[in-house]
């Protein structure tokens, strides 16, 4: 893990409220460049600190970042302006709610149309996150009971949880039964086949397509098979938690304090996590977008558990609270870099296919930033804040 020079853990009120308001001015600059230099981009991460490459992507799925980072500068701001760049970013992603060939929509339209529904309470964006929903539930394999990845039809990704609540939140507004019944059944294949007892997560798990029967952990982006890829957990963390509001089911959240106290009890003690726990030394590179991910779902975790246990949860915001703080420096932040292009270095997309390693990936930029926002909401209104609200779903 990259050790950071003089690097502390300062999380005094003050000193973190100012590098947040920094961090979003320095992400309303660098979102404005990035649409005003490369119209039409929606990137997936960086090669020497630039957006625009011909690098390979392995799978479309990052639009939804974009967009949900203008939509959280405007509801910072105020701005009509920005309001109505996230409006214009989101309506690019229109025809992607009918895109069977990715697992991916949750990540591109709950962080897109559902800020432009509940800010506006327009019913348009609305009838597309139903749609949305729908076509994801159709990758759902009946025998085995999972959503299939993009990859291949035998395979499950941890990174679906993350996609899952968009189905939840269609079974919602449309009042579909079956839909919540299809995302009730990933969750529950999911938690019997990827999570481990000591809370960790495999990436991948593959089935027998003949009967369903679940045959092995597997990775793609891991160590191995065994490891516990770093992002992987963070996904899960926080997925399961955003599952939660919707069925209120212990055993969701159960899952999600699982994952959050091995996350954490992992990391070492500058609070960044390696891109997989069990990497060898010699491989032992930071992913501060795990960190990122693991911190606003931290957050969201919090909030989550406050009415059930208050300890746990006043654990889980000062541990949320002490990651944001980690990244929010000039280490992590290109705040001090002015040709990089992106907000939150140091990230890594795919080790083994060597892209985006050690460079800007727009996940990381976008969960840097709801991890920020939520901090500012929680210290505003202790306990009570609604970091995903349902009002409108």
């Amino acid at each position: 893990m990259n050790t950071i020079p003089g690097a502390k853990l300062e999380t005094n009120s003050q000193t973190l409220a100012a590098r947040v308001d920094r961090l979003f001015d320095f992400s309303a600059g660098q979102v404005e460049r990035l649409i005003a230099n490369h119209p039409g981009l929606f990137p997936i991460y960086t090669q020497n600190g630039r957006w625009a490459h011909k690098g390979e992507g392995w799978t479309e799925w990052c639009g939804g970042f974009l967009a949900g980072m203008a939509w959280l500068i405007a509801n910072r701001t105020g701005s009509a302006d920005w309001r109505n760049r996230a409006i214009a970013l989101s309506s690019q992603l229109e025809p992607r709610k009918l895109d069977r060939d990715v697992h991916d929509l949750g990540f591109i339209f709950l962080n897109s149309y559902r800020p432009w529904y509940q800010t506006t309470g327009d019913p348009a964006p609305g009838e597309v996150l139903i749609t949305a929903g729908r076509t994801l539930a159709l990758r759902f394999n009946e025998r085995g009971r999972f959503l299939r990845s993009f990859l291949a039809p035998e395979s499950l990704f941890i990174d679906i949880m993350m996609n899952v609540p968009i189905i939840f939140l269609a079974a919602r507004a449309s009042g579909d039964q079956s839909l919540f019944e299809i995302a009730s059944a990933h969750c529950r294949t999911t938690e019997r086949t990827l999570i481990r007892e000591d809370g960790s997560t495999a990436h991948e798990g593959i089935f027998d397509l003949a009967t369903g029967r679940f045959l092995r952990q597997s990775t793609q982006q891991g160590v191995a098979a065994e490891s516990t890829w770093s992002r992987g957990l963070a996904w899960s963390l926080y997925g399961f938690c955003q599952v939660y509001a919707f069925t209120q089911d212990r055993a969701d959240l159960e899952v999600s304090w699982r994952n959050a106290d091995c996350f954490l009890r992992r990391l070492g003690a500058d609070r960044i996590p390696p891109w997989d726990f069990d990497a060898p030394a010699g491989a032992r590179h930071d992913d501060s977008s795990a960190g990122a991910i693991a911190a606003s779902g931290l957050f969201e975790l919090a909030r989550a558990t406050a009415a059930i246990d208050q300890a746990r949860a006043t654990r889980y915001e000062a541990a949320a609270t002490e990651l944001l703080s980690a990244l929010l420096c000039d280490h992590y932040i290109a705040w001090n870099t002015p040709a990089w292009e992106g907000v939150l270095k140091h990230g890594i997309y795919h080790f083994h296919k060597r892209l985006g390693v050690d460079e800007s990936v727009m996940w990381g930029d976008f969960f840097v930033l709801e991890a920020a926002a939520k901090l500012l909401q929680a210290q505003a209104s202790p306990r009570s804040w609604p970091a995903q609200s349902h009002a409108r779903d």
